[in-house]
Parts: structure tokens; sequence; C-alpha cells
């Protein structure tokens, strides 16, 4: 009865597992991935990598709406038709006010050519425009006004030139998207490494669970047997059956675990349920030794962070030029010149037009403003200064980063060779300690120290391979440099617009 009711206990973690798994939606396909492979999937499909490009394309428009901003623009505006049929209050030859219907109709175009000076911030402009006025009961019933060529220009006089510094501004944050966009891929990489080493641990888990599961039923009949011939005590049968029931919940958690992992890889990959992935570990690792000046000098051309703040320290500038322009006297000037000419039919209105001239300067002198100008002049100084503090801490922070990632990259090469040293001498004295345990030699708590320690050392292995990985796609996202095949990374972007 004693035995029916421990082979039941026993039983029901492994009926839990085995309902669980054949819960689970039924997977057709098996892929068997190694890293790279992982990793270039994650590229092609993963949804990290799909926001990255839309986010490089964003910075690609935004950029190319700066230069246009450069590029002649020709506009065609146009009012077809304006009608008005209202009461109007007409002064009468004697001078005496009256009121009469007004009924007209107005249209109009104009066709302008304008091309913006980067040099100067100001713009320049040729213009053609044509109105027709059509007054309905009036003599003569339709008049045109033409200006055949218009020539003009305007130019702020305050200092301040917006168009300059968005020339110095705009193509640095497009390198920086580019930029970005390489490193949003590395990204991507770690991400791959860190999904492949949580399913790859466990997997192991599993395969050390199931081994254990078979192992602890031997050593367990085996006891039963001694305890029945009296060599060995009931405590030690007990402990014995106690890690055979501790291996069948290890088991059913393994296999669990191993469910969940495969689902956040296959999402992550972008595969649907009826994939099932099973993963290959990377059995060598590239012999490289970092070298931190180097290592320094590649992260601070390559780096979008570095890029990032030049800008911030450009727009910090940019902030006190315009602060400094608004605090004195300001000034705006106009000037066009062109020709015009009226007539009742529309080939009239091009024959023989007369000269006209325009210049307007405006100017603006704040005479009362309580030192608005100057206090906000002074802000922008100030804020420059934060701005500047804040890039030396941050250039240091970043030199510190590269050190201390270089210095931890260096050491994971002696790390993985101890982690499979330790494994391979783990395995062989846990099956020297099961081979003493069997003659008994041994006695449980030694024998389960040993195979303790030889998952330990399993799992140590795998943490190592997948610390080596994590460390050596760190610096290259900081680097953006392919330090395995020396040559910086690259993208081809004008492909990556086409997609």
């Amino acid at each position: 009865m004693n035995n029916m009711l421990r082979n039941l206990i026993i039983s029901i973690p492994m009926m839990i597992g085995s309902l669980l798994v054949a819960q689970s939606k039924p997977e057709t396909e098996i892929k068997v991935l190694t890293l790279p492979e992982v990793i270039q999937l994650a590229r092609e499909q993963s949804l990290l990598a799909l926001m990255s490009r839309h986010q490089f394309r964003s910075s690609y428009w935004e950029f190319r709406t700066h230069l246009a901003r450069f590029r002649p623009g020709l506009t065609l505006e146009g009012t077809i038709p304006s009608l008005n049929n209202t009461m109007e209050s007409v002064t009468q030859p004697d001078g005496s006010e009256k009121f009469v219907t007004r009924s007209n109709m107005q249209t109009s175009l104009d066709l302008q050519l304008s091309q913006n000076i980067g040099l100067t911030g100001g713009r320049v402009f040729v213009s053609s425009q044509l109105q027709r006025n059509d007054n309905f009961g009036e003599e003569p019933p339709t008049t045109y006004l033409a200006y055949p060529v218009n020539i003009g220009f305007f130019q702020p006089i305050n200092g301040y030139n917006s168009l300059k510094w968005d020339r110095k501004i705009e193509p640095l944050k497009y390198e920086t998207a580019k930029l970005r966009y390489i490193n949003a891929m590395e990204r991507v990489n770690r991400q791959a490494v860190r999904y492949f080493f949580d399913l790859a641990l466990a997997q192991i888990n599993l395969e050390i669970a199931e081994k254990n599961m078979a192992n602890t039923d031997t050593l367990f009949q085996i006891a039963k047997g001694r305890y029945q011939l009296g060599t060995i005590a009931e405590n030690e049968l007990l402990q014995m059956e106690l890690s055979y029931l501790n291996a069948g919940t290890a088991m059913n958690k393994a296999t669990i675990d191993l469910e969940l992992r495969k689902s956040r890889l296959r999402v992550f990959l972008g595969f649907n349920e009826r994939v099932s992935l099973e993963l290959v570990l990377p059995r060598e690792i590239p012999d490289l030794t970092m070298d931190y000046t180097r290592t320094l000098a590649e992260a601070r051309a390559s780096n979008p962070e570095i890029l990032d703040l030049e800008r911030q320290l450009l727009e910090a500038e940019r902030q006190v030029a315009q602060a400094r322009s608004q605090k004195g006297i300001r000034a705006d000037l106009f000037a066009q010149l062109g020709l015009s000419q009226v007539a009742d039919d529309l080939p009239n209105a091009y024959q023989n037009p007369l000269n006209q001239q325009r210049v307007e300067v405006g100017v603006q002198v704040p005479i009362l403003d309580w030192g608005l100008g100057r206090g906000q002049y002074r802000m922008a100084q100030s804020a420059e200064e934060v701005v500047k503090t804040d890039v030396r801490q941050s250039m240091i922070d970043f030199d510190e980063n590269i050190f201390l990632q270089v210095m931890q990259f260096n050491l994971q090469d002696d790390q993985v060779g101890i982690a499979s040293k330790a494994d391979t001498i783990a395995d062989l004295r846990y099956e020297v300690a099961k081979q003493r345990f069997l003659i008994g030699k041994i006695d449980v708590l030694d024998m389960n120290v040993a195979l303790e320690e030889k998952d330990v050392a399993r799992r140590g292995y795998v943490e190592a391979l997948r610390n080596y990985w994590d460390y050596f796609y760190d610096l290259r996202g900081l680097t953006l440099y392919d330090w395995q095949k020396d040559i910086k990374l690259t993208e081809d972007f004008d492909d990556l617009l086409l997609k």
C-alpha cells in the first residue's frame, strides 16, 4: 500500500508536465538554429528591426525637407473667383454720401519662383501676376491688371541667420540618424543573443533534469534493494527518494520554462506557433583581445552619442545667437522692382508696361523692455554653459564605460575556458561518484554533492558563453566596428529606403 501511494505521488508531477505539453499548440516544423542564424533572422524579421528602419526613414525625409529649403521653389497661387455683392457708401461729386449696390468678381493668378540664400538668411524671388476685375452693371465691365515681371528680395538685418544654423545642425542630425540605425541593429543583435542563450540554457536545464531523473530513478531502485538487505539506513533511503521526487519536479519546471523561452524567441523572430526552435550552442569563440586606445578611437569616431553631444553644443550656440539678435535693434529690408499695366482687355494689359519700385525697411527698437532682451540673452548663455558641462561629463562617462567594457571583454575568453574545463571535470567527477555509490564506497550526501556540482558547472559554461557574446556585441554597438572582420559597420541606406 505504501509503495502504491509513493508511486502515485511520484507520478503526479510527470502527469502535470505531460498534460501541459499536450495542451500546447501542435508544432509542425522544427528549426535547428545556430547563434549567427538567429542574429540574421532577427535583423531581417524582428519588429525591433522593422521599427528601426521606419525611424531612419523618418529622419531621412526630415533631412530631405531641410535640403528642399535651399532649392528653388516654384508656386502658383490663384483666386478663382472671389464674388462680392454688397451695399457700399460712395462719395458723390457734390460731396454727399450715397449707398449703392456693388457687384463684382475678382480673379487672380500669381506665379512665383523663389530661392532662399543660406549665406545671408534672405530670400530672392521672381514673380508674374495677373488680376481680372469684373464689375457688373458698370463701365467698363472688365479690367485687367498685369505684373509681367517682378523681382524682389527680403533680408532680415538682425545678425541672426536661421538658415546658416540649419546648414550646420541638420546634416549632423542626419549623420547621427545613420549611426543610430546601425546602432539600433546592434541592439537587435544583442537582444537576439539574450533570447538565444535564454532558450539554450532552458534546453540545457531540461537535458540535465531528464538525465538526473533517469539517474536518480536508478539509484533509488538500488537504494531500496540495499535497504531491504540492511546495508543502508532508512534515512539514506528517504534521502534518495527525496532526490528522485525533486528530480521529477525539476524536470516539469524545466519543460514549462523551455516552452516559455521557445515562445519568446519565436515571437521575437517573427515565426508563428507551428514552428519549434532548437538551438546549437557555439563551441568556439573568436580569438580577440581589445586594445583600449583603439577601441576608444573607434567609439569616438562612430558612436551616435558623440555626434549627438556635438549637436547639443551647436543648438546651444544657436540659442545664444538668436537671443543676442533679439536684445537690440531689429530690422527687415524688403525691395521689389517690376513692371505693371492696366487695360480693358488681356492683350493690352501686357503692352507698354510701366516701371514700379517698392522699398521697405522695417525697424523695431526696444525702448523700454525692463531688461527682457538682455535677460533672455543671459539665460541662453547660462544654458549654453550647462550644456557644455553636461557634454564634458558625458564624455568622461563615455570613456569610462569604454574602459570597463574593454576590460570585462578581455576577461571573457579565460572565463569561457575555465568554465568549459570545470564542466568536463564536474561531469567526470559525477560519473566516478556514481560508480563509487553503486559499489557502496560513498553515501547519498556525497552523491548529491557531486550531482549538484555537475549541474552548476554545466550551467556555468552556458552562462560564460552568454557573457562573452553579450560583451562582444555591446562593444560592437559602442564602436560600430566589426572586430572579427576588422572593418567598420555600415549599411546600404539607399537600398534601405527602397524596402
